[in-house]
């Protein structure tokens, strides 16, 4: 046991159990199997199911995010700070203009674009991207007017507390629930992995927010003293996010360490156990918690161990892959493929990997309103731009 392990073991513990900052529940304790955060599974089948591949768009600088306006336009979001268009199958030269000052470098950038589900009429672009400097930075979230290749009235909605001094773990991913509010993402800036359990700060968490940013009044409450937007805690790196209507279900991936990627159904008030238990190690191979389970946090529907480092997540609802419906399909960007998952209700039952062989990993992956399903992905070893979007339908 390393001399690393025993501190954050012990500073999470403690903080969990003491009820300091409304954190975690008082009299908790840990358990499950540690052998399963080093049991390695085998990969996930190749699929069977033989598909057509459309290139597009290519020459995209790690684009992160997919989004389908009622024009028929595709708006992509490259992480570095551009937002582009592409229009009847041609990516447009020139980049949205008008987007707020955004703070890049490593993990930080341009993330999610959502926009309102009243779009036709509003023309709001919701936004969650980094911004500050490298030594004060958060995830924030607003919104713009979009039309005609451009945004005005930006607004923020929304920062999260505390300001960190790392560019990693920002989260980012936002999702309208089917209350009409705004969910988002926030990761734990990796080495603040223990604020994930501080109700005071909104790191590690799911928050949830009124379309013009102010608070919900039936949120729930975690405690005393801690941050009123916040609707579930226990994160790391929230990567994947989707509502599914039919069911009524918010789905979540997020990544593991070493291990013990997580897909997560999101309720109201739950605390999802980072780092008080996982079913990953730390990447030196440092154990983080002893346990893969703890009382009074929830567990996830799946996880990976080996890490998929998931990414774009989706709800496959169409005619074109009719065999599919209701599936979940997950991106990975370990191992470079993209992920259906089978399921009966909300319980996966199977797992097949597409696009493989590629070398692309899937930053991102969406269901189009024609039913096709499409694919940001990116290459990172390449010095030149070499993002793509792609349109999947079966042969």
């Amino acid at each position: 046991m390393t001399k690393r392990f025993l501190m954050i073991s012990c500073a999470v513990l403690m903080t969990a159990c003491s009820g300091e900052s409304g954190a975690g529940p008082t009299s908790a304790k840990g358990g499950g199997d540690p052998a399963l955060q080093e049991t390695l599974a085998d990969p996930a089948p190749e699929g069977e199911l033989a598909l057509d591949v459309e290139v597009l768009a290519e020459g995209l600088a790690n684009p992160w995010s997919i989004a389908f306006l009622p024009n028929g336009d595709i708006l992509v979001s490259e992480r570095a700070g551009r937002l582009r268009i592409i229009r009847d199958g041609n990516l447009m030269p020139d980049p949205v203009s008008g987007l707020p000052e955004i703070h890049p470098g490593r993990q930080a950038g341009l993330f999610d674009i959502l926009p309102h589900p009243n779009f036709s009429e509003n023309n709001w672009l919701y936004l969650a991207y980094a911004h500050g400097t490298d030594r004060a930075n958060a995830t924030r979230i607003a919104r713009a007017k979009y039309a005609d290749g451009a945004l005005g009235e930006v607004e923020v909605l929304y920062d999260a507390v505390p300001e960190k001094d790392t560019n990693h773990h920002y989260g980012g991913r936002l999702v309208w629930g089917g209350d009409g509010k705004l969910y988002a993402t926030i990761g734990e800036g990796s080495k603040y992995k223990e604020k994930a359990q501080d109700m005071t700060s909104s790191f590690g968490s799911v928050v949830r927010l009124n379309e013009d940013g102010t608070i919900p009044d039936d949120n729930p409450v975690f405690g005393e003293g801690t941050r009123p937007e916040l609707f579930t805690k226990g994160h790391r790196n929230g990567q994947g996010f989707t509502y599914d209507a039919e069911r009524g279900i918010l789905w979540e991936t997020e990544h593991g360490p070493r291990g013990g990627d997580e897909l997560n159904i999101i309720e109201a008030g739950n605390n999802y156990g980072w780092p008080l238990a996982s079913y990953g190690i730390d990447y030196n191979g440092a154990k983080i918690t002893p346990f893969t389970e703890y009382e009074g946090t929830t567990q996830p529907v799946k996880y990976w161990t080996p890490s998929i480092a998931v990414s774009g997540l989706a709800v496959y609802r169409g005619d074109l892959f009719a065999d599919w419906e209701g599936d979940l399909l997950v991106g990975a960007m370990a191992g470079a493929a993209l992920h259906h998952i089978e399921m009966d209700g909300d319980k996966p039952v199977g797992e097949a990997r597409y696009l493989l062989n590629r070398g692309e990993r899937v930053r991102d992956v969406r269901v189009g309103p024609d039913g096709a399903i499409y694919v940001a992905t990116e290459m990172t070893n390449d010095p030149e731009p070499t993002g793509k979007v792609l349109r999947l339908t079966p042969q």
